[in-house]
C-alpha cells in the first residue's frame, strides 16, 4: 500500500475535521461565492502530455457522469471528505520541482513520495473520484500566486462557491479568499476543454518556481 494511502487511511481512522466554520455545520450562512467562466482557452501544456500518456484519465464525461450535478450540496459530510483528503495527499507528498525530480521544467504525474502541485492535484482529484464524487466537479485549476508565479490547485465547485484544494495549505478556502489569480480551469462539459476565468483570454503555462 503506498504512502498517500496509508496517510489517507490514518486520518479517515482519526477523524479529521476541518477547522472552519464549516466543520460546526455553519454552512448555510455563507453567501456562494463561484468564479466566473468566460471564453474557452488553451489547456496548459504540461496537461496536453499528461492526456497523451494517459489518455483514459482525460476521456470526456460518460452518459452517467452527465447527470451527475457540477454543483456539490456542501454538507457536512462533504466538507470532511474534501478536508481528509487534501490533509492527507499533503502529508504523503514531499513538493519537489519537476526540475529535480525528472530533469524537464513541466512533467504531470501522479505522485508517489514527491512531487510539484499538479502532482498534488491529480492525486486529490483522483481519491476523490473513487470515493463517489463527480469528476465534473472537481476542475484543474490554473493561477498565479502572490509571487506572480505559476501554480495549479484542485477547485470543487458547490452550491455555497468555488471550493480550492491546495498542496500549500490543509485548510480549504474559497477561491476568492486564496490570494491567487485564477487564469483557467477544466470545463464542466469536458475535462479536455479549458475556460478562461479571465475575461481575457491567457495561455499561461504552470511552471512552478516553487511546488
Amino acid at each position: 500500500m503506498s504512502t498517500i494511502r496509508h496517510a489517507l487511511l490514518a486520518l479517515l481512522m482519526l477523524g479529521v475535521t476541518a477547522s472552519s466554520s464549516f466543520a460546526n455545520g455553519d454552512i448555510s450562512n455563507q453567501q456562494p461565492r463561484s468564479a466566473a467562466e468566460f471564453k474557452e482557452t488553451l489547456p496548459p501544456i504540461g496537461y496536453v502530455t499528461f492526456c497523451a500518456a494517459n489518455s483514459s484519465e482525460c476521456d470526456s464525461y460518460g452518459l452517467m457522469e452527465a447527470f451527475k450535478p457540477d454543483l456539490l450540496a456542501l454538507t457536512p459530510e462533504l466538507w470532511a471528505k474534501l478536508h481528509r483528503v487534501n490533509v492527507a495527499v499533503n502529508a504523503a507528498v514531499k513538493p519537489v520541482s519537476d526540475e529535480e525530480l525528472y530533469g524537464k521544467p513541466e512533467f504531470w504525474t501522479y505522485p508517489s513520495t514527491a512531487g510539484d502541485c499538479e502532482d498534488y492535484l491529480l492525486q486529490k482529484k483522483r481519491l476523490l473520484e473513487q470515493a463517489g464524487l463527480p469528476a465534473n466537479a472537481l476542475r484543474i485549476t490554473v493561477a498565479l500566486d502572490e509571487n506572480r508565479q505559476g501554480h495549479a490547485v484542485l477547485t470543487v465547485t458547490t452550491t455555497e462557491g468555488d471550493f480550492i484544494l491546495d498542496n500549500r495549505r490543509d485548510d480549504i478556502r474559497l477561491w476568492d479568499e486564496t490570494g491567487y489569480t485564477f487564469l483557467k480551469r477544466q470545463s464542466a462539459h469536458n475535462p479536455r476543454h479549458w475556460v478562461a476565468l479571465r475575461e481575457a483570454q491567457v495561455t499561461v503555462g504552470t511552471t512552478a518556481q516553487n511546488p
